[in-house]
């Protein structure tokens, strides 16, 4: 019975230990020289000690938009063109529908400008 598991095991022990082993070794090794700049905390741009409750630009919605829609195009194109001679033209028609959504969603964040940063 155990044959049947002593893969199973030996795998999951080669996933524990590679995933701890860099992370103590690098405990170890890496040399521990915190400063001000290393221990601040930092995302998107802004200053870390100022009002959470600021204003700022909606271009970086955009920009996430924008991300969302290259990346489901691809997400969805590749196991599309997989298996395109399967489908056959329904397969075809809907993904010219999601396409033309996912370029109705590109036009619409080139003209509200997310592609023009200042």
């Amino acid at each position: 019975m155990l044959d049947n598991y002593l893969p199973v095991l030996v795998f999951l022990a080669l996933g524990v230990f590679f995933g701890v082993a860099p992370v103590v070794a690098g405990a170890i090794l890496a040399p521990n020289r915190p400063d001000s700049e290393k221990l601040s905390p930092y995302e998107c741009g802004f200053e870390a000690f100022e009002d959470s409750r600021m204003k700022f630009d909606v271009r970086f919605y955009l920009v996430a938009i924008l991300f969302i829609v290259f990346d489901l195009e691809i997400a969805f194109l590749f196991p599309w063109a997989a298996v395109l001679s399967e489908i056959g033209m329904f397969g075809f028609l809907a993904m010219v529908v999601f396409l033309g959504i996912l370029v109705i969603g590109f036009i619409y964040e080139w003209k509200k400008g997310a592609l023009e940063w200042e």
